[in-house]
């Protein structure tokens, strides 16, 4: 029974279903930057600078592969090593593209907190009736 006791408390304290929350959300945002990049950035970019697709680049370290065979053919040669350093190029600039797409909207995020803050902060004039009630009672304290 303390076995079963302990666990539910584990599993219902706010820091575990404040992570879960987190990885959920998380999991969403995930979805939503994938699409911003892919859906969004990149065709920007392939339009721009032609599809940046690397992924059939590689070099030929041992065996007879065929000049111009596609990655996939290249790797089912019986005896070939193949170093495929063109997905990684691939990888590394969706990660940079991604890494930047998040900084942007950080950036905008922050940028709207601190408006919000700046809003908030500002003092609130007091309103006129109170006002005239204090100009009242600077003026009856002068002539007293």
């Amino acid at each position: 029974m303390g076995f079963v006791k302990e666990f539910k408390e584990f599993a219902i304290k706010g820091n575990v279903m404040d992570l879960a929350v987190g990885v959920i959300i998380g999991g969403a945002f995930g979805k939503i930057i994938d699409s911003v990049v892919n859906d969004l950035v990149m065709p920007l970019v392939a339009a721009l600078i032609g599809k940046p697709d690397f992924s059939n680049l590689y070099l030929v370290l041992r065996g007879a592969v065929p000049e111009g065979t596609a990655l996939a053919d290249a790797k089912k040669i019986e005896g070939a090593a193949i170093f495929a350093y063109g997905n990684f190029i691939t990888v590394a600039i969706n990660f940079i593209l991604l890494a930047l797409v998040i900084f942007m909207m950080i950036k905008a995020i922050n940028k709207m907190k601190r408006k919000e803050e700046a809003v908030a902060a500002a003092p609130v004039a007091p309103p006129k009736e109170e006002i005239l009630l204090t100009e009242i009672r600077d003026l009856l304290k002068a002539k007293a």
